[in-house]
């Protein structure tokens, strides 16, 4: 009888003491002054994927469109001077917009750099998915609260979206993104710290069907020490393809605070 008596107090001392874990737990949520990501403004949340110290766009513009030339060969005009090259340039132009069609003015290709290990990234990409959704159902919101609570502690992963004002532009992009590989951008992709010290490419993963875009991962740790600390002034990160396509983003490092420490 005694034992049982004992057995029944510590199991309530067990219940007892999870209940003042949780109540405690209640009341620093309480106190926090930040918003949880289903409350962030989801403007809010599109401005921190497009400016922000953890995300960042490139804008690459082709301004060949711009001027009007005709899209047969051989169209320089008599007594023109016109070089050998510039001809060879246009006709590579017209040629391009026989195969397309012209569209006789600048097209933009956007790329969103961002550092997905970050949580404040994370959180916004969530945001974004859950609004864009009708009705937001528990197993969504469960999947993306998993996908913000994730572990980057052993990685650092930045992942990459394009957008293009017009999509017939951006396929040669598109197609060199989805076919590189870890082998072709090894040499070629690391990120660098103001100090002139770089982190090569880990591992290269091409888009897949989650909005994410492709992801380049990179060792959080080198030697056992974090490659970034808050004293790294600058981090810039750089991926080169080929000679026309190279994605080059400038981080500053002391900005990317969140919850009071470095969030990359």
């Amino acid at each position: 009888m005694k034992l049982n008596q004992q057995l029944s107090h510590r199991k309530l001392a067990r219940v007892a003491a999870i209940f003042s874990i949780l109540a405690l737990t209640i009341v620093a949520s309480a106190q926090r002054k930040d918003y949880s990501w289903m409350e962030l403004p989801k403007k809010d949340a599109e401005r921190l994927l497009t400016n922000s110290p953890w995300s960042q766009t490139q804008v690459d513009t082709d301004a060949t469109e711009m001027f009007f030339s005709p899209t047969r060969a051989g169209t320089a005009a008599i007594g023109q001077s016109t070089s050998r090259a510039t001809i060879s340039d246009q006709q590579s132009i017209n040629n391009n917009r026989a195969d397309r069609g012209a569209v006789n003015q600048e097209v933009n290709i956007t790329y969103r750099i961002s550092f997905l290990s970050s949580r404040p990234v994370r959180q916004a990409l969530a945001k974004v998915i859950l609004a864009a959704e009708r009705e937001p159902n528990d197993q969504l919101v469960s999947q993306l609260q998993a996908f913000v609570e994730r572990d980057f502690s052993s990685y650092i992963v930045i992942a990459v979206t394009v957008k293009s004002d017009d999509t017939r532009f951006s396929g040669p992009v598109l197609q060199a993104i989805n076919s590189a590989t870890t082998g072709t951008l090894k040499n070629r992709a690391y990120l660098e710290r103001q100090d002139g010290k770089r982190l090569f490419l880990s591992e290269y993963l091409a888009p897949i069907a989650d909005n994410l875009g492709a992801k380049f991962i990179f060792p959080r740790l080198v030697d056992g020490q974090p490659f970034l600390n808050s004293d790294s002034g600058a981090i810039r990160f750089y991926a080169e393809f080929n000679d026309s396509f190279k994605l080059n983003m400038r981080y500053k490092v002391s900005d990317m605070i969140f919850d009071q420490k470095l969030e990359y």
